[in-house]
């Protein structure tokens, strides 16, 4: 049971902290990353922050 507690506590918290993120490719993500040193980005981020904060694409919507 205590194993089931702490798994589910667990759980909330990963689902709670990610909540936090700024929407990729938003105004927050771009200053966000801006403030990330280059080294902790990984290909994706890079990726990206070229496409939405350089080359000022939008992010699709989400329906």
């Amino acid at each position: 049971m205590k194993k089931l507690f702490t798994l589910t506590v667990a759980i909330l918290a990963l689902t709670t902290l990610t909540a936090c993120e700024p929407e990729r490719g938003s105004e927050a993500w771009c200053k966000k990353m801006d403030e990330t040193p280059k080294g902790d980005w990984t290909m994706s981020d890079a990726g990206d922050y070229t496409k939405y904060c350089v080359l000022n694409q939008k992010p699709e919507e989400k329906q």
